[in-house]
């Protein structure tokens, strides 16, 4: 492990070098930004996050919510799935096959409906495995009745967390922890009844129902499902609202043509739309690695202590300290293209088949489309998306070679391999420095990593 006091000096370091106290980007499109990433987490297309917004904001609207709710809601729709990671490691455990597909397929169920319960069960336990196999997973799950309640508390609970870390208002965080809460008391986790679910989780619940089956299909579709849920899932005044909402036909037409972090601009709460500061991003970007990293019990602090790891080795190679302040973004940011890769394969003890590898190389790819539209972490979108190339083009997704990868994301590729070879994962336990010090030599002398790289992790680590 690193030694705290080098990287709290180095971290030091960095505060000195970014004295800006605000940017030019507004709050709002770093979180929005972000968000996408939330909605590959759980299954969803991109985007879904940001409409629900959309339709949250429209319904507050109609409802006449106050410009500081109006503001909390904002936070607590692009958030709402903040939490889904930690539970997808249970959920595919539980269940088998893709955590993306289950997830998805959940909000595509009214779960309460015990044919409509046993329809999904039946479908996604298993799925794609030897029936003998899909058969123990049946007899497991109906031993664990309060598994389903389990899934939905680590969610919300997670997520109002990060909602709080994140310094964002408690209402948010309710509204997060609440959101899946029903009008007839049958929701989760906590069974909350009418009037005792915060307004603003109400909202969330019934704009993001909304979305999904407006999404598949179209307006009508959307509000049949809103309708046959109201007084049981949904507040009814909350239902006439939606009504309202779902005859305006221009502002669906906009939903489904234009970029929904867009139309957000022209919609959100001012404080949102204000200029964010160099400390505001950063303390996004930690959150944004924590959500990465719960995705699988393998990589608990990995993102972490790869930018740790990495700054270190960069400030021992003479980097910048504004360099090294972008390099650390990269570093927390370097898997979250990881949200999007099914738990059945990053858990996997085995060996991965062809398939499964193809589907582990995309994760960089994944992480680059995410920052790469954020504007703020365009600058370090390709070095954070090159952590797996090697110098002599033998890496991916791009089999980049040489001059191509810059120092940044020579040092970070070294740091990725670093951590991973010290941490347990399911075929073998951590290895020790000694062992790690001598494959990275190794590569090193091969080619494939970068020497002077390679040099300053092995100083890191000894010191």
């Amino acid at each position: 492990m690193l030694c705290p006091g080098l990287v709290s000096r180095t971290l030091a370091r960095l505060d000195e070098a970014v004295g800006l106290t605000s940017l030019t980007v507004p709050a709002m499109d770093v979180i929005a930004g972000l968000s996408r990433a939330l909605d590959i987490t759980e299954g969803h297309p991109i985007g879904h996050a940001a409409r629900s917004c959309l339709i949250g904001l429209r319904l507050a609207d109609v409802l006449g919510v106050d410009e500081t709710s109006r503001g909390d809601l904002f936070h607590a729709l692009l958030l709402k799935d903040a939490g889904c990671s930690s539970n997808a490691a249970r959920l595919s455990q539980l269940v088998g096959g893709s955590d993306h597909e289950a997830k998805r397929a959940v909000w595509l169920t009214d779960w309460r409906r015990w044919p409509e319960k046993l329809a999904y069960v039946t479908a996604y336990t298993g799925r794609g495995e030897a029936w003998w196999s899909r058969l123990g997973r049946l007899a497991n799950l109906a031993a664990q009745p309060k598994a389903e309640q389990e899934m939905f508390q680590i969610r919300c609970d997670r997520g109002a967390a990060i909602a709080l870390d994140l310094g964002l208002s408690r209402a948010t965080a309710e509204a997060i922890r609440a959101m899946d809460e029903h009008w007839d008391g049958g929701g989760l986790p906590a069974g909350l009844r009418g009037h005792d679910i915060p307004l603003l989780a109400q909202i969330v619940g019934i704009a993001q129902v909304t979305e999904i089956f407006w999404e598949k299909a179209d307006v009508r579709a959307a509000m049949d499902v809103v309708t046959r849920r109201s007084s049981r899932w949904f507040n009814p005044t909350l239902v006439r609202a939606m009504r309202v909402i779902a005859r305006d036909e221009r502002f669906w037409r906009d939903l489904r043509t234009g970029d929904p972090v867009d139309l957000l601009h022209a919609v959100a709460p001012a404080a949102a739309l204000a200029a964010t500061t160099v400390a505001g991003i950063d303390r996004v970007v930690e959150a944004f690695a924590g959500v990465i990293d719960a995705k699988s019990p393998y990589t608990h602090d990995h993102s972490r202590r790869v930018a740790d790891y990495a700054v270190a080795a960069a400030a021992r190679l003479g980097f910048s300290p504004e360099r090294l302040a972008r390099l650390r973004r990269a570093a927390l940011l370097h898997d979250i293209g990881k949200l999007g890769v099914s738990n059945s394969i990053l858990d996997k003890p085995g060996k991965l088949n062809d398939d499964e590898w193809a589907a582990m190389k995309a994760h960089t790819r994944h992480t680059f489309e995410i920052l790469e539209r954020v504007p703020v972490f365009r600058e370090v979108a390709f070095d954070a998306a090159c952590h797996h190339e090697r110098l002599d083009g033998s890496g991916y997704h791009l089999g980049l070679a040489g001059a191509a990868l810059s120092p940044s994301a020579r040092v970070l590729a070294v740091a990725d391999v670093t951590d991973a070879l010290r941490s347990d994962r399911p075929y073998r336990a951590g290895l020790d420095v000694d062992r790690v010090s001598g494959m990275l030599a190794a590569d090193a002398a091969a080619g494939k990593m970068c020497a002077p790289s390679v040099t300053a992790m092995i100083e890191v680590m000894r010191a």
